[in-house]
């Protein structure tokens, strides 16, 4: 069985600073592979109108206090920032991480901090992705020195430096959704990594998907790293244990509805309902830690189930 990678995705809401950052350093001394946290201005699981950091700049931090994980956004708002800026964001975070760095990127999808921010959410789903299809030649170009210039609809920009250029020679990028007609294609032409969730069932669908816009654009599928998001992670050897820790999270975010179906219970539980996933080729786990950030849940899921994914 190839390697498991893993990735600890820290929610940036309903915490405090020490905490998060704290956080980040702990998933990278017990062994992640990645380091992320959302690109959201307001907390998007549970109410809204509570405490939340930014983005970038909780990377950023991360990646002063850390020194193996990669880091990076999962994924980054395009309509935020304009392209331009955002590759020299990810070129930055790569000097400060000595080479760590990943470019999330996505078509963005919550109005209600666009509305309140005044950011352009555009008239929909469909505008947003054409958006983001043209700013992703340009975070390539920028990223690989080729002083692109954008000349589509939405962005304008003219022979682009990049200076410093990144300390990866080929800084990833990492698109997230699982838009079968436009972001998997967008995911066969530009991406490095790619970002789904969902059941198995959903997940086999857009795999098949992405190997056919693969094949149209010419496009060896191995090149693309395959990612997916399970949910929220909280393991104890007493289950009903695991799911109070569970539900007491969702409790602090404020969340009326938890979640359902997540890797909650005993080590050999999360193994076995990520195993399928593992085995449709989906080999970077991303595991969601919303705040406290459960030190136990962290450190087991990377020292117990983690080896029994890989003894398959």
């Amino acid at each position: 069985m190839p390697e498991i990678r893993i990735g600890a995705l820290c929610w940036n809401q309903y915490s405090d600073w020490p905490s998060l950052l704290q956080a980040g350093v702990r998933a990278d001394e017990v062994g992640y592979d990645s380091l992320w946290t959302w690109d959201h201005l307001y907390p998007i699981v549970g109410d809204s109108h509570g405490p939340n950091y930014e983005g970038w700049l909780t990377i950023t931090a991360w990646a002063q206090a850390t020194k193996r994980a990669t880091v990076g956004l999962m994924v980054g708002a395009n309509t935020f920032r304009a392209p331009t800026l955002t590759a020299k964001l990810a070129t930055t975070l790569d000097h400060i991480s000595g080479g760590r760095a990943i470019l999330g990127i996505g078509g963005a999808w919550f109005e209600e901090e666009h509305e309140d921010f005044g950011l352009d959410f555009g008239s929909g789903f469909p505008e947003r992705l054409r958006w983001l299809g043209e700013a992703l030649p340009v975070l390539r170009g920028m990223l690989d020195g080729t002083e692109p210039t954008a000349k589509g609809d939405h962005y304008h920009s003219r022979d682009t430096r990049n200076l410093p250029a990144p300390v990866q020679a080929h800084l990833p990028i990492c698109i997230g959704g699982g838009g079968e007609q436009v972001t998997l294609k967008l995911v066969a032409k530009y991406g490095d990594m790619n970002n789904i969730g969902g059941t198995v069932v959903d997940m086999r669908r857009k795999e098949e998907v992405l190997l056919r816009h693969c094949e149209t654009v010419g496009r060896d599928p191995s090149e693309i790293e395959r990612t997916t998001g399970i949910g929220t992670v909280f393991i104890r050897d007493d289950r009903a244990e695991a799911e109070r820790l569970f539900h007491a999270a969702f409790d602090r975010n404020r969340v009326a509805k938890h979640w359902t179906d997540q890797p909650v219970g005993t080590p050999e539980d999360v193994a076995e309902k990520l195993a399928p996933k593992v085995a449709l080729g989906y080999r970077h786990l991303v595991a969601g830690m919303p705040a406290d950030y459960d030190e136990e849940s962290m450190v087991r899921f990377a020292t117990e189930v983690k080896p029994l994914l890989e003894r398959g």
